[in-house]
């Protein structure tokens, strides 16, 4: 497997932030003549599975090892993160209806984040082109598609609409489709992934003052998660990404990591006055 290194670009509260909401928005990172070229590859190549184009060094170097999205990449994977080896263009011609939601194929369940699922608009994407619609916070809901597909509109749902040259990055996991169009024209959207090689461990910024113990881990609202579950796995990911998980254990009820005035006086935070680890 090819790798890449590169140094990190998040910070500690984005890492969390990520871990509560399941995918990272990077608008016009990519520059414009490089969208331009990379429309005119894929009308050229218009099959599903454009994979060649990872090879195009033009394509790599400013689409796949763009400096804001392997930073990003390399903060939530840690170092010497594994390329992607297979590209999907999800190409279709407006209008079309909307997708029914779902988990792509593979996708397992847990605090865990060894890859990443990777979108890349090389063109405008409004809301009126159908652009992909994520459930925030719902990486950490099981439930299996085939239960999913007969959901409608949801409350609280995020709308990937993006200037050209956006990239966002998402867990594996997260409920996510295409939304109506209501547009004309054909609309380009590719798909990749990211890999880890590594044991988790701290791989990004060190923000100061940032104290996990004492961090806000509850989701904004609306969210469809139950009072507190947020709050419980965001903070089981974002201490698998630290690789602490050993010293996470939840004591439930009001006990660590809900919010609350006394955030320094709660029970069951690591290390602190009920810690299960004392």
């Amino acid at each position: 497997m090819a790798t890449y290194e590169c140094p990190p670009t998040l910070t500690d509260t984005q890492v969390l932030e990520f871990c509560k909401k399941g995918f990272l928005m990077l608008e016009g990172v990519v520059p414009d003549e490089i969208n331009q070229r990379s429309l005119e590859y894929l009308t050229a190549h218009p099959d599903g599975e454009p994979s060649q184009i990872l090879r195009e060094d033009w394509f790599f170097n400013n689409v796949i090892v763009q400096p804001q999205v392997a930073g990003a990449v390399r903060s939530l994977l840690g170092p010497n993160f594994g390329l992607p080896n297979l590209m999907s263009n999800h190409r279709v011609q407006c209008p079309m209806g909307a997708q029914q939601w779902h988990r792509d194929g593979g996708w397992i369940q847990g605090p865990m984040l060894n890859h990443l699922q990777v979108f890349y608009y090389p063109q405008e994407c409004k809301l009126e082109s159908g652009p992909t619609e994520l459930l925030p916070g719902s990486h950490h809901i099981y439930t299996k598609t085939r239960f999913m597909s007969h959901f409608g509109e949801l409350r609280g749902t995020y709308y990937a609409a993006a200037p050209a040259g956006s990239v966002f990055l998402t867990v594996y996991s997260i409920w996510h489709r295409r939304s109506a169009s209501t547009g004309s024209g054909l609309r380009n959207l590719l798909k990749f992934n990211y890999w880890r090689t590594v044991a988790p461990k701290p791989s990004w910024i060190e923000e100061p003052g940032f104290d996990p113990r004492t961090a806000d881990y509850t989701m904004e609202r609306p969210h469809v998660r139950d009072q507190f579950v947020d709050a419980f796995d965001n903070a089981r990911m974002f201490f698998w990404l630290k690789g602490d998980i050993d010293n996470f254990h939840l004591m439930g009820g009001q006990g660590w990591p809900i919010p609350g005035r006394f955030l320094e006086d709660q029970y069951g935070y690591p290390g602190g006055i009920g810690s299960l680890r004392d």
